[in-house]
């Protein structure tokens, strides 16, 4: 699985501690670092910013014709995998369907959200239609809740798995860098800006050996979320559960 740091992560120093030979997630919000990214990782892949624009205003505030160009500028550059593709958060299937619709640069580079409050069917024809297919949380399904979003990701990816439990789509989860929610999930790839925000809250690290730099702290939370995998199929993930529940039994 590839995890993608997401940004902006600073200082600098930091973000290279994070980013260096690894994975970042630039939204079009926070474009500022992409250079950095672009030279130290080795690959990122570009937010489309819905999110954080819906949690500033309530509701999307871009200009997507922006957005396309930014893509264009980089979509040829060795390090880059995909683009989000502009959805509306909260918005109705038929918003985001005509959104797919507008989308000038092709399959190959960008990738189609499909919230978890939308219809199983429309998650399904995308996985069928696009080569990456990312989900994002909303409502009683946020991530913030990660038992009841792995239910909900778990009943439905079965639906697109292939004779081996192996989904016929690569699935990205955003927001889903949280080893909770990925390594009970066949997810291809996964972002979150757990790194980014949590190097500058000084209460979280206490203690004597608590480390004090930002740079030391983002080396840190990077090999700890790295050192999680995602599972291989579906079918692994349901045999595991059931060795768990069997030990809890036991007990």
């Amino acid at each position: 699985m590839i995890h993608y740091h997401g940004g902006p992560i600073t200082p600098d120093l930091a973000a290279l501690k994070a980013w260096r030979g690894r994975h970042a997630f630039i939204s079009f919000a926070h474009p500022e670092q992409l250079g950095l990214a672009s030279e130290a990782c080795q690959s990122f892949a570009l937010d489309n910013g819905a999110f954080t624009a819906w949690k500033a205003a309530g509701r999307n505030k871009i200009d997507w014709a922006d957005y396309y160009e930014f893509v264009a500028r980089w979509k040829n550059h060795p390090g880059f995998d995909f683009a989000i593709i502009p959805d509306v958060i909260d918005g109705g299937e038929a918003e985001n369907e005509a959104l797919l619709d507008e989308w000038p640069h092709g399959d190959f580079y960008g990738v189609p959200v499909w919230h978890m409050n939308e219809s199983d069917e429309r998650f399904i024809r995308l996985c069928n239609e696009y080569p990456r297919v990312a989900i994002g949380s909303c409502g009683e399904y946020d991530v913030k809740r990660p038992n009841l979003a792995v239910a909900r990701m778990k009943d439905l990816i079965r639906h697109v798995t292939d004779a081996y439990g192996q989904p016929i789509a690569k699935i990205h989860g955003l927001r889903m860098l949280n080893p909770q929610i990925f390594t009970k999930l066949p997810l291809a790839s996964a972002d979150s800006t757990n790194v980014a925000r949590n190097i500058g809250i000084d209460k979280a690290w206490s203690g004597a050996y608590a480390p004090a730099s930002k740079e030391t702290r983002a080396a840190l939370l990077v090999e700890r979320i790295e050192s999680h995998n995602s599972q291989g199929s579906l079918v692994y993930c349901e045999q595991r559960d059931r060795i768990s529940l069997q030990m809890a039994l036991e007990v």
